[in-house]
């Protein structure tokens, strides 16, 4: 690899040919500031639009100023990131971009996490001196996302997660000039767009363009109603996240802690959604093995390879993108929607309490829950089999405006029945876990022969496409997994093609999966923090007594006692469901 040598500030830095100034002053810790620039490292993509200008720095011999996110360096190069031009330069482009900017910091949902905000007070910003017309753009409400455009400063970064990683096409600029906007196609609204709600372009917002649909309030007056029985789930990725809100360090796990708040919070019961991670598993292993059986038999209708169907994200996707392969995904419904027609049936019976004097609170890791929870199909005569889903970070502020000291929370255990939980449920919170627990079950049920190593750690990893055979008796087993949209596009491609030879396939939407969900804790694309939270994953599944989900006692108590068999009747009515083309 050829080097380029070059200065900056007085420091002598040898960096690679087609390194940008930004880069080799990382490397000398030369902190240039910047706001459009995004480098995604976990896809090897950077968002170079230097539109804001946050980042320019002196070049000797240079007239102008440079852009250091996109300026490449050549050798011999002189930079200057400290001088007074380039420090005014900067500040009057703040407050270029704070004139045009709505100054509502105390009620915006990303202060504090603002970028934006965090500039302006490195620059001792205290007043405006542009004054001038402001653009106005009306807000747009949908289940998950809100789109305040107002707030926008065109760093394109959410346009770049959209389309060029995620691949779903729903932002790119429109207009021109002082009505320039980041929008879907014709400004419709997000919710009639190809959207997945995934949520990365909220991750990935330096400001309160975009933010998540803020539900906490729902769940207070819920948990205030004397008539409302109120019961909440939690997804395994929170546990290996939220005390990242509370100071902790990434992968720190707070399993007990969580039971602990939930219940302070005034909670009827605290259930696990793990419980409806191992209920997935002994729905969707047996329809892979029904299918994976019926085709090995020489039936030409069925459909290889079954498709994961857990992320709503992911659903959603295939559903506006490839709705001619709405038939090869699992027809199991998510965790989530498992939960929740199981509290409303079996739990709410069991305890006497009538449907629709249940609510159920899920707290996910992903912002595309939210619509989930809306789907016609999850609804019966109207009301919905789970209430209201909220995320993690929504879940830290109510922690907060209830003034519960998280930190030093003893641990409690979940309630049962629904909260008890094998290893293969937690596991699910990171890509390749579905698929690892589902294979545990399928192993033992397929060779009647115990599975002495359960960790199928070819499945694990945070490659973008990972592929793996695994010996079940006399079959080969070939799996796909995919995280991120833009990589399942690739796969679903290659099964388009022909050229894919998997039985079956996980897919998630969220880069490492639920760790790294939209509604996660911001980590600003840094890959040792989604890293440590799959190790905290693994390290939960390492110490379950019971690491195989068709183990659970209260699964097998649920079966025996009330669904019947998988794919029975019953367990078909309650625990599946169907997709839609919206091509």
């Amino acid at each position: 690899m050829e080097m380029v040598k070059i200065t900056i500030d007085d420091k002598l830095v040898e960096v690679p040919k087609g390194s940008t100034i930004l880069d080799a002053a990382k490397k000398v810790n030369v902190e240039i500031p910047t706001l459009c620039h995004l480098n995604l490292h976990d896809v090897g993509l950077v968002n170079q639009t230097a539109s804001c200008r946050a980042c320019v720095v002196e070049v000797e011999g240079r007239r102008n100023l440079a852009p250091s996110c996109a300026t490449p360096v050549t050798d011999g190069m002189v930079v200057k990131s400290n001088s007074v031009r380039a420090l005014n330069a900067r500040k009057v482009v703040l407050e270029l971009l704070l004139s045009d900017h709505p100054k509502e910091c105390l009620t915006c949902a990303k202060s504090g996490e603002c970028e934006l905000q965090d500039l302006s007070e490195k620059f001792g910003i205290r007043e405006i001196r542009c004054d001038g017309a402001q653009s106005t753009y009306r807000e747009d409400y949908s289940p998950s996302i809100i789109r305040d455009m107002d707030k926008c400063i065109m760093c394109r970064r959410c346009e770049t997660m959209c389309n060029e990683v995620q691949t779903v096409g729903a932002l790119s600029g429109i207009n021109r000039g002082f009505d320039a906007v980041v929008s879907p196609a014709f400004e419709m609204n997000l919710e009639d767009s190809v959207c997945t709600y995934c949520g990365q372009c909220v991750a990935v917002c330096p400001t309160g363009a975009l933010t998540e649909k803020d539900y906490t309030w729902d769940v207070v007056s819920a948990l205030a109603d004397p008539e409302k029985t109120v019961v909440v789930q939690v997804a395994p990725a929170v546990r290996a996240a939220l005390g990242e809100e509370f100071g902790m360090e990434p992968g720190t796990l707070v399993t007990g802690k969580i039971v602990t708040a939930l219940k302070k919070l005034g909670f009827d019961n605290v259930f696990d959604t793990d419980f409806a991670a191992d209920l997935t598993i002994m729905e969707e292993a047996s329809e892979f093995l029904d299918r994976l059986t019926r085709h090995l038999e020489g039936d030409k209708t069925v459909k290889l390879p079954i498709l994961t169907s857990c992320c709503p994200a992911w659903v959603k996707f295939f559903e506006h993108q490839f709705p001619e392969m709405k038939d090869i995904p699992s027809t199991a419904k998510s965790p989530q929607q498992m939960f929740g027609a199981i509290a409303k049936s079996y739990y709410a019976e069991k305890i006497g309490v009538k449907r629709e004097n249940m609510v159920v609170v899920s707290i996910m890791p992903c912002l595309a829950k939210k619509y989930e929870v809306g789907r016609d199909e999850f609804k019966v005569d109207g009301n919905p089999d789970v209430d209201i889903s909220i995320s993690t970070r929504e879940l830290a502020r109510m922690i907060k405006q209830f003034n519960i000291d998280f930190v030093d929370l003893e641990d409690q255990e979940f309630d049962n029945p629904l909260g008890e939980s094998t290893g293969a449920g937690v596991i699910f919170g990171a890509t390749g876990g579905v698929i690892e627990a589902a294979v545990r079950t399928a192993y033992e049920w397929v060779t009647k022969e115990e599975l002495k190593d359960v960790n199928f750690t070819s499945f694990r990893g945070l490659d973008g496409i990972k592929s793996a055979t695994v010996k079940v008796g006399d079959l080969d087993l070939n799996i796909g997994i995919a995280h991120g949209l833009g990589n399942a596009r690739k796969l679903l491609e290659d099964i388009k093609s022909g050229k894919s030879k998997f039985h079956a396939i996980e897919i998630m939407a969220c880069p490492g999966g639920c760790i790294g969900g939209g509604g996660q804790p911001y980590h600003h694309g840094d890959l040792d923090i989604l890293k440590k939270r799959a190790e905290a994953i693994y390290r939960e599944d390492e110490g379950k007594a019971i690491r195989k989900s068709h183990e659970n006692p209260y699964i097998k108590e649920l079966y025996s006692t009330y669904l019947g068999s998988p794919l029975g009747e019953k367990a078909h009515h309650l625990l599946h469901t169907h997709y839609f083309n919206r091509k």
